[in-house]
């Protein structure tokens, strides 16, 4: 008993401090100094199986010797789970992929769905997996894992998740008949001058420069009012930066000027484009002004102009804010946009590792604030709203098309 007692103290002090290998070599060669029962008597008082105690006396007697830093031999162990089971990755990211938000890829990597939920419906399907195994596979995959919670964005609305799921296959289905995607918005407005601008870059040491020690500016200080077109099929950008103010009709004016300079050429059979804007601001679901403006585009290009909005509070999940704004940003960090010229400069040189270009003009026309709508023009815009919001989702049509329905 007091052997017994010793042994187990034995263990109790060495096994922590060893990897499984040596911890099974270690059992082992008590195990054998005991002799008959040896097995059964370490197995007890160590804690390890026999199949464990067993391996390790085999190793011993064929003197195995194993390369620095491995455990096993090489091919032992049990199979991946996506080695045994080749078509597990795929039916996750079926399972997922419709409830993803966010990047043009996906769109964006993070699900609002648990592991257990993931893991029981792939069991479901046939693919035996534990939720354990789901968040680690989803780790390696690029997503972040999110409770069935909702998140905090301002006031959720109860379709928010249903609005992203139609947005998701209204763009797939647009990209695969090769009709052009933009997602669209204003970058927040920059003060022009010689005013901080957040971030750092590579200077040469103790001679940073020298900007403005306030950024309190009289409202004379010029402003500009980047407005970004992004062409998700394609990855480029295109931003017209404006000088005036930031409306309905610089937003619709932004898209125009990214036709005629980029869309037309490039898009030459397109008959419809597809764009997704946020619910508020010049772009607003409703914003009257951005409607009126948008049918006229669609009259100059002879183009269904699919609009799709993005729920309240979800802003951040617009395309153009991650795939071109966060770029121009990052570009242009820490330089003073003392004039315009410098701000059209610095967005035209934002390049990618993934290839993503960006234009950019300079708007200097007047866009007025204030401007009513009346009822009589809205009535000139020939919208054809969606049978699920059609609040947030509509198609403005050309006026050659309503003459020619009966």
């Amino acid at each position: 008993m007091r052997k017994a007692d010793a042994l187990s103290r034995k263990f109790d002090a060495i096994l922590p401090l060893l990897d499984e290998r040596a911890r099974r070599l270690v059992a082992a060669s008590e195990a054998r100094s005991l002799g008959y029962g040896g097995v059964s008597r370490i197995c007890r008082v160590s804690g390890l199986s026999r199949k464990a105690i067993s391996r390790g006396i085999r190793e011993l007697a064929d003197g195995v010797q194993l390369p620095a830093g491995r455990i096993r031999r090489s091919g032992a162990g049990r199979k991946r789970v996506t080695v045994r089971d080749p078509d597990l990755l795929d039916a996750m990211a079926y399972l997922i992929e419709p409830e993803t938000r966010g990047d043009p890829e996906s769109p964006l990597r993070w699900t609002c769905k648990s592991t257990r939920a993931v893991a029981e419906q792939l069991s479901q399907a046939g693919h035996a997996v534990s939720h354990v195994k789901v968040s680690q596979l989803l780790h390696e995959q690029g997503y972040s894992l999110q409770s069935n919670r909702k998140t905090e964005e301002g006031g959720d609305h109860p379709d928010r998740d249903a609005q992203f799921r139609y947005i998701n296959t209204r763009v797939k289905r647009a990209l695969a008949a090769e009709t052009p995607v933009i997602s669209v918005d204003t970058k927040k407005k920059e003060l022009i001058g010689n005013y901080v601008n957040g971030g750092q870059q590579w200077l040469p040491a103790k001679r940073p420069k020298k900007v403005n020690g306030h950024d309190f500016p009289h409202p004379e200080v010029p402003r500009a009012y980047p407005y970004g077109v992004y062409d998700l099929g394609r990855n480029t950008g295109f931003v017209n930066v404006g000088t005036d103010h930031d409306t309905g009709a610089f937003a619709v004016a932004s898209i125009r000027g990214w036709w005629r300079f980029e869309g037309q050429r490039l898009y030459r059979r397109a008959r419809d484009l597809v764009i997704t804007a946020d619910a508020g601001g010049s772009n607003g679901n409703r914003l009257r002004l951005w409607k009126v403006e948008l049918q006229k585009l669609a009259n100059e290009t002879g183009l269904s102009l699919e609009v799709c909005h993005f729920p309240p509070g979800t802003s951040k999940w617009n395309k153009v804010e991650h795939r071109l704004f966060s770029f121009i940003s990052s570009n242009w960090r820490g330089e003073p946009l003392r004039d315009y010229e410098t701000v059209v400069h610095l967005i035209s040189r934002t390049r990618t590792a993934q290839g993503l270009k960006v234009s950019c003009r300079l708007d200097r026309r007047k866009y007025p604030t204030g401007r009513k709508v009346t009822d009589e023009e809205m009535l000139s815009v020939h919208m054809e709203r969606n049978r699920f919001h059609g609040d947030w989702n509509y198609v403005i049509r050309p006026d050659r098309y309503r003459k020619l329905r009966p």
